[in-house]
Formats: C-alpha cells, sequence, structure tokens
C-alpha cells in the first residue's frame, strides 16, 4: 500500500506533490477535422492538475493508429500546439502531465483510416466494436503487418515521443495495454507471426522492446512509463496460455530501460481486481521503478488497500476535477452521470461542482 496518498514521491527524474494519478480516460472530445485538442480539452486538464499525476486520454502516434472517432493524436502540427496549451494550463497550477502514446492495432474501421485495413501482428478480426462518429460497428478485418514495416511503427513511436517533449509534456507512457497493437504482439492469442516477431516469448516482446528504446531515447527513461493489462481480455485479446511469464518478460524490458514507472491494470479492465495468487506482488517485486495499482480504486480506503506506490484513479476523475483534494479530506464525490461520457461538449466534461461549490 502507498505509505500515504498525500506525501510526495519521487518518480524517476519528477517531483511530484502526491500519490494521487488521473488514470488515461477516452473522452472523445478532439476537433472532428483534426483529431485535436481544443479550449475545453485545456480546461478539462486545468481542473484536475491537483493529481500527483496526470496520464492523459490515449492518442494515437499516427493516422494508422487512429480506433475511434474524436479522439486526440500526437502527429500533427495542429495537435503539438493543442497540447501545448494543455501542458501549460496543468503546469500553471502546479501539475505534471504525461502523454499516453497509442496505436490501436486491430481495433479500428476502415471508415476512420481513409478506406485502409487496420493493422495487427495477425490476420485475425476481433470480436469488439468502435466508435466510427455515428455509431458503434464491428471493428474490420485487419491485415498482417509485414516484417519489414515493424520499422515504421517503431519510428512512429518515437516521432510523437518526440512531439509531445515539443508539447511541454513531463513524460510519456507507452500504452501496451487493452488489447490495442503492442498488446497483441505479446500474447499468442493473437500473434500467430513466425518471424522475429512471434513465436517464443522473447520474439513477442521485440516490438515493445524497440520501442521502448525508441521512445526513451527521445525522453529519457526517467520520464518514461508503460501500462500493461496482464489479465484482462479487453477488446478480444485474449488471455495468453503463459500469463506470468510474458509480463515478467515485459517487465524485464521496463527494467532493461529503466523505465519510471509502470501502471498495471489489476484484473478485467473494468471489471474487479483479480488475478492468479501472487501474480500482482511478483511483477511489483520485480519491477525497479515506481509501481502504479489501476483498476477499479475509488476512494481513498480502497486506495490504501492498493499493493502500489501509487494509485491511478479513472472513472471517479470524470466527474471529480479535484479528486486529489477530496481524497485528502476525505469528503464526499460527485455521483458519475451515464451520460455525455464519450463525446459531446462541455456538459459532463468540465461542468462538475468542485468542493468549495459543494460545500
Amino acid at each position: 500500500m502507498p505509505e500515504n496518498l498525500f506525501r510526495p514521491i519521487t518518480v524517476g527524474d519528477l517531483q511530484l506533490k502526491n500519490r494521487v494519478v488521473m488514470a488515461p480516460l477516452t473522452r472523445n472530445r478532439a476537433t472532428a477535422d483534426g483529431d485535436a485538442p481544443h479550449d475545453l480539452t485545456v480546461e478539462y486538464y486545468r481542473q484536475r492538475a491537483g493529481a500527483g499525476l496526470i496520464l492523459t486520454e490515449a492518442s494515437q502516434i499516427s493516422p494508422e493508429g487512429k480506433g475511434y472517432a474524436w479522439t486526440p493524436g500526437i502527429h500533427s502540427d495542429e495537435q503539438i500546439a493543442g497540447w501545448k496549451k494543455v501542458t501549460e494550463a496543468v503546469h500553471s497550477r502546479g501539475g505534471k502531465i504525461a502523454i499516453q502514446l497509442w496505436h490501436v492495432g486491430r481495433i479500428s474501421h476502415t471508415s476512420l483510416l481513409n478506406g485502409a485495413q487496420p493493422v495487427a501482428p495477425s490476420a485475425i478480426q476481433a470480436n469488439s466494436q468502435t466508435f466510427d462518429g455515428t455509431q458503434m460497428v464491428p471493428v474490420s478485418e485487419p491485415r498482417a503487418l509485414e516484417t519489414d514495416e515493424i520499422p515504421r511503427i517503431v519510428e512512429d513511436f518515437r516521432k510523437a515521443a518526440a512531439n509531445a517533449k515539443a508539447a511541454g509534456f513531463d513524460a510519456v507512457q507507452i500504452h501496451a495495454a487493452n488489447g490495442y497493437l503492442i498488446d497483441q504482439f505479446l500474447r499468442d492469442t493473437t500473434n500467430k507471426r513466425d518471424d522475429a516477431y512471434g513465436g517464443p516469448i522473447e520474439n513477442r516482446v521485440r516490438l515493445l522492446d524497440e520501442i521502448t528504446a525508441a521512445v526513451v531515447g527521445v525522453m529519457g527513461a526517467g520520464r518514461t512509463g508503460l501500462r500493461i493489462s496482464p489479465w484482462s481480455d479487453a477488446n478480444d485479446v485474449g488471455i495468453d496460455s503463459d500469463t506470468q511469464a510474458v509480463f515478467a518478460k515485459v517487465v524485464d524490458v521496463a527494467n532493461a530501460h529503466g523505465l519510471a514507472f509502470m501502471e498495471v491494470v489489476e484484473g478485467q479492465t473494468g471489471g474487479p481486481r483479480d488475478w492468479p495468487e501472487g501474480g500482482v506482488e511478483a511483477l511489483r517485486a520485480a519491477f525497479n521503478g515506481v509501481y502504479i495499482a489501476n483498476n477499479g480504486y475509488h476512494d481513498h480506503q480502497s486506495a490504501l488497500e492498493a499493493a502500489g506506490d501509487m494509485v491511478s484513479f479513472g472513472r471517479p476523475y470524470i466527474s471529480n476535477p479535484d479528486l486529489a483534494e477530496r481524497l485528502a479530506m476525505n469528503a464526499p464525490l460527485n455521483p458519475l452521470p451515464t451520460e455525455n461520457l464519450y463525446g459531446g461538449g462541455a456538459e459532463g466534461y468540465t461542468d462538475y461542482p468542485p468542493l468549495d461549490r459543494y460545500a
């Protein structure tokens, strides 16, 4: 458990004011024509700068990496400029912010990719859906990446890290969870390749290793983190035949590059915190950096029961922009409405009452 949620902590090169993390939360409110943050995005993150560290919503590293309508990217000048306003607003309130770098892989639709097929380690269609800007639709059948395309994916992550640095982010988080591209490469359920990126575990972690090296080369290890979800089959990714061995190797990769932090989704994404006996404990003991516990932590008491050095909160941060302050005071939380979670404007996004108004 965290020694105290409200004690400062050193995370790599970052000095954080508390151990409360705002988890990545997709809200589908980027500009429709450029996938860029805008003034409402700036206000949304500014309101939540009380967290020790904000992890932004997942942001695609390239047009090919996009999987849902109205999600932001970090690959164009317009997007960099939009994110720069966000980081400046968070910094003006004494906060720290990291962007989550994202490639969805097969969890996309041809309508979001200008007619192109999504890419994946293997041509296996997911039994999953995505939002195309009008409605939920089944994801499209992907094509398998050619071996000689892999360096392009790695370079897209490197460029995205450079763009994040230009936008003023304090750190970046590599998204290797929730059944997206890197996670698809890690698991034998979705990776049926017979080249250097498939088969044995050491081959399946190769893409993560190369991406991590590229990102660290830009940001530095002390400003780079990772997100994993070992026991989740989100987006129909399935559970690997030897989960503990795969993710032990993932931790080895993280340690080899000296990563500052690792956020672990403990159990099914959005579900109960359940894992095989000793699973979380083994990963935490093996990782040399700061372990961030995630999944279903919703108040101060549940956070104190976490096995992490820090705790990331997802849904409570939607309706409580001042969540860290409320947790410190054991104050009541605003309820989470079920409408306006995805898409739209200020309603359900930046209009939740802070603690002073509640009082």
